[in-house]
């Protein structure tokens, strides 16, 4: 009688075991079907997005919004006809993402060619305004320039379309690259890639922004010439040399005709270095009327820094010191002679007031 009891409790163990085995195992096929139920109605929703692999060393130098100059390893895309076929590279290399992927990727956003591109000019006031713009809820820019217009512009849109952020429907994708307004050819390719793109333009006047422009080059090269020497061809007569980089940019009437030649003037706006550091927010307010956005950055945003003789964002929620530029930002101008200044301010004054005319603003610099 007791094995028999023994036999009878061993069979009802050996039944719960049974029964408990079963269960998960009809656990694991429901969960398994679900799975691929739901990744199957993932892939459903559209086409997988393009995930861009990079070796840990390549990821470390090109991170997200801060990315230098776009690297020279990179093999360059090969265009065809309007530009738009996507990078054929080892070092590119582009796949179908998983279904979790898709997930993740779709909430932060796709990643779209820019709306609109500050495209000049040089020691203006770009790096400011675009930094001023970014703290706009509906502004994701690039924190870089990308120079694919003039630099990069055999690598392709798709190429260029990946260094954008990702945005959300209503956000504004943007990117800055000065060297754009004085390229022959970018008007041309900004206009092959989306003739609806607006454009900023940040001028200054010309004669401080020379001056600006060469502050910054002599400060990487201390052996550089004097300045009166690079911007006369002859001191004694008073000839102005144009090839000089620093005073070519400052004839702006000549640049912006080639722009004009593919954009309406509704395609521009002009924004004034000046007033974009004695009345910041106004410029920003008029930066964000053109771009079809709320008036979200107002005068509580800014202080003005008396060392630096800028604007500064005020310190934002959640860090601990406020938001100026950097050193590069406000340096001294080496000191030139009132006598070359003056030379140079009765030369651009002809192409400034052409330029007044033909932007519909008068900047005041004469």
């Amino acid at each position: 009688m007791g094995c028999s009891v023994c036999r009878s409790g061993l069979s009802v163990g050996h039944l719960k075991t049974h029964s408990k085995v079963s269960v998960l195992f009809t656990m694991i096929i429901i969960c398994t079907y679900l799975f691929y139920s739901l990744t199957g109605y993932c892939d459903s929703l559209g086409p997988a997005p393009l995930l861009i692999h990079q070796s840990p060393a390549a990821a470390g130098r090109y991170d997200a919004l801060d990315f230098g100059s776009p690297p020279q390893d990179r093999t360059h895309s090969r265009t065809r006809g309007n530009g738009t076929s996507p990078p054929a590279s080892s070092d590119l290399r582009l796949r179908a993402g998983s279904g979790a992927a898709i997930s993740v990727l779709s909430s932060f956003g796709t990643k779209r060619l820019p709306q609109a591109i500050i495209i000049g000019v040089r020691k203006g006031g770009t790096r400011a305004l675009l930094e001023f713009l970014r703290i706009h809820p509906d502004v994701r820019a690039v924190g870089a320039e990308p120079h694919f217009f003039d630099r990069f512009y055999d690598r392709g849109l798709e190429w260029y379309r990946n260094l954008m952020p990702r945005t959300l429907d209503g956000q504004v994708t943007m990117e800055k690259t000065p060297s754009y307004f004085v390229t022959k050819e970018a008007p041309r390719r900004v206009y092959d890639m989306s003739r609806d793109t607006k454009l900023i333009v940040v001028v200054r006047d010309p004669v401080t922004r020379a001056v600006s422009d060469y502050t910054q080059t002599l400060s990487k090269n201390l052996g550089m010439p004097a300045f009166q020497t690079l911007a006369f061809r002859n001191s004694t007569r008073g000839l102005v040399d144009t090839s000089w980089s620093a005073v070519r940019i400052g004839i702006y009437a000549k640049h912006l005709e080639n722009w004009l030649q593919y954009f309406p003037r509704s395609s521009l706006l002009f924004v004034s270095g000046e007033r974009l550091v004695t009345d910041p927010a106004g410029e920003i307010g008029r930066v964000q009327d053109f771009l079809g956005l709320k008036r979200v950055i107002t005068d509580k945003h800014f202080y003005f820094n008396q060392t630096k003789g800028f604007p500064c964002l005020k310190k934002p929620e959640g860090s601990s010191r406020p938001r100026c530029l950097g050193k590069s930002k406000g340096r001294p101008h080496p000191q030139i002679s009132s006598e070359v200044l003056l030379r140079l301010r009765d030369f651009y004054r002809p192409f400034n007031l052409k330029f007044y005319q033909m932007t519909g603003q008068d900047f005041g610099w004469d």
